[in-house]
C-alpha cells in the first residue's frame, strides 16, 4: 500500500519534528499499519519508510546491498537533487564525508581518524573534558536561578570539546556554532541563513551552499596552516592524511572537517538538552538519579534513545531484494526512521516513558554496522562527565517556560529550554 498522504507529510515535514507529538504519532501509525511501505509526496521521488527497529537493522547490516552514495544520503526533493547533480558533476551529494561513502572508500577514510575516537585514546582527554564540564557548571550557577539550558550550556559545552579536539581556537567557536545551526537548521526560519521561511528548493539550497562555502573557506586556511605547522590535533590528521597513498582530495578533506565540526557537537548538544528537559518533566526520575549517580551511564543511553537527534538517513538498494516480506527493487530509496525504531513497542517496553534505568536499551540512534557513528564514545563520555559534575550540585530543576524544538527533518533537537533551578 501507499502510505496515506497526511502520514507521509508528517514524516518529511520539518515542522512535525519541532512539534514532536506529530512526528511520533505518524511513526506509531506506521509501525502498526504500514511498517515498511512507500511514501509518495509531491515534489519527491517515492521512497520506502523503514519504521521498525528490526528492519532498520536489516538495512544497516547490509552495506553492499544498501548504499549511501548512489542517491542523496538525506531526503531531498527532485528539484534540489537536480541542482546538486548539476553543480557536483553528477553526484547527488554536496559533501563527500563518511556519511556519503560506500566501501572500499568508506573503510579507508574512516580508518584515517578511527583511532582518535576509540575509548583508549579518549581516556587521555577525560581530565580536560572534566575541566571544561566543571567550567560550564560554574557558568550555569553564575546565571542565578534561571537560564536557557539549551543555549547557555547544552549547545556550548560539546562545541568547546570538539573544537579543542579538532584544533579550532576558542575565539572561532561562535562562528562554528552559527554555521552548524545554519546547516542543520536550514529549514527553520529562526536558525537558517536567510532568516525566512524556505518556500522553494532554490532558496533552501542557496542557504546551504553559502554555509558550506563559509566552512570551506575556514578549513582551507586551517589545512594550509597544519601542513606547515602540524600539531597534536584532528585537523593535522586530516590535513596531512593519506588515503590510497595520496593526500585527501579537496572535497573529501573539507567534508571531513565539516562532519567533525558539526556532527561532532550538535548531536551531543541535542541529547544533553533533551535529557535535562526530560528530567525536569519527570521529577521522580530526577530524584532517583540524584540519589544514585551510578545510574548516569544508563540515563545517558536513555537520553540518546529519547532524543534521537539524527532523524533519518537514506539508503539506495543496489539490487532487487526483500525486506520484511516486501519486494525492494534496485535503485529504490529507503528512509531509515531512527526516532520510530527507538519507540518500537516490540523492542522497548513502555517506549514513551523516559526511564533512566532502561535495560536493555538497544537503541539505533548512532546507526548500526559499518556506518555506526564514529564519535559515539566521545559523545557518551562528554555527557557522562557533564552529569557527574552537574548533578551533585543541582538541588532542583523545573521548566520556567515552554521549551521549543528546531524545525528540521535530518538532525534536530531542542532550540530553547528555559529552566528555573537551585544549586549548591
Amino acid at each position: 500500500m501507499t502510505i496515506p498522504a497526511n502520514i507521509a507529510e508528517a514524516v518529511i515535514d520539518p515542522k512535525a519534528y519541532a512539534d514532536w507529538d506529530r512526528s511520533h504519532e505518524a511513526f506509531a501509525w506506521l509501525r502498526k499499519n504500514a511498517p515498511l511501505d512507500v511514501a509518495q509526496v509531491e515534489g519527491f521521488d517515492p521512497f520506502w519508510v523503514v519504521s521498525k527497529h528490526a528492519d532498520i537493522l536489516t538495512v544497516e547490516r547490509q552495506n553492499d546491498l544498501f548504499h549511501n552514495e548512489d542517491r542523496s544520503a538525506t531526503l531531498t526533493n527532485i528539484e534540489t537533487d537536480k541542482k546538486v547533480r548539476e553543480m557536483m558533476g553528477g553526484s547527488p551529494n554536496l559533501l563527500r564525508s563518511l556519511v556519503q561513502m560506500d566501501n572500499p572508500d568508506h573503510m579507508q577514510y574512516r580508518r584515517l581518524t578511527q583511532s582518535w575516537f576509540m575509548p583508549q585514546n579518549l581516556r587521555k582527554l577525560e581530565d580536560r573534558i572534566r575541566e571544561i564540564a566543571r567550567g560550564f557548571v560554574d557558568k550555569m550557577a553564575a546565571h542565578g536561578d534561571e537560564c536557557d539550558f539549551a543555549r547557555d550550556v547544552a549547545f556550548l559545552y560539546p562545541l568547546h570539546v570538539i573544537m579543542e579536539v579538532l584544533g579550532v581556537p576558542e575565539i572561532d567557536e561562535p562562528r562554528m556554532l552559527k554555521l552548524t545551526q545554519e546547516l542543520f537548521g536550514a529549514q527553520d526560519p529562526e536558525v537558517n541563513r536567510s532568516g525566512a521561511e524556505v518556500s522553494d528548493a532554490s532558496t533552501g539550497l542557496a542557504n546551504i551552499q553559502a554555509t558550506v562555502a563559509d566552512f570551506f573557506a575556514y578549513f582551507v586556511a586551517m589545512t594550509e596552516d597544519r601542513r606547515k605547522n602540524p600539531r597534536e590535533d584532528l585537523a593535522s590528521v586530516i590535513a596531512n592524511g593519506a588515503v590510497y597513498g595520496q593526500p585527501l582530495g579537496h572535497l573529501e578533506a573539507m567534508s571531513y572537517y565539516i562532519i567533525a565540526a558539526t556532527a561532532g557537537h550538535d548531536t551531543t548538544s541535542n541529547t544533553t538538552a533533551g535529557a535535562l528537559w526530560a528530567l525536569a518533566e519527570n521529577q521522580d526520575q530526577f530524584r532517583r538519579l540524584k540519589d544514585d549517580l551510578s545510574m548516569i551511564p544508563s540515563m545517558v543511553e536513555e537520553s540518546i534513545r529519547w532524543e534521537t537527534p539524527v532523524k533519518h538517513f537514506m539508503r539506495t538498494a543496489t539490487a532487487d531484494t526483500e525486506v520484511a516480506g516486501k519486494q525492494i527493487k534496485k535503485n529504490d530509496w529507503l528512509f531509515l526512521a531512527y526516532p520510530s525504531g527507538n519507540r518500537d513497542e516490540d523492542v522497548f517496553e513502555d517506549p514513551y516513558s523516559f526511564k533512566i534505568d532502561r535495560s536493555p536499551n538497544k537503541h539505533v540512534a548512532f546507526g548500526y554496522g559499518a556506518h555506526v557513528c564514529l564519535g559515539q564514545h566521545l559523545g557518551r563520555m562528554e555527557m557522562r562527565i557533564l552529569w557527574e559534575e552537574l548533578l551533585p550540585r543541582l538541588k532542583s530543576v523545573e521548566l520556567a517556560g515552554k521549551p521549543t524544538r528546531v524545525q528540521a527533518n535530518f538532525v534536530s533537537g531542542p532550540k530553547s529550554i528555559p529552566i528555573r533551578f537551585k544549586m549548591n
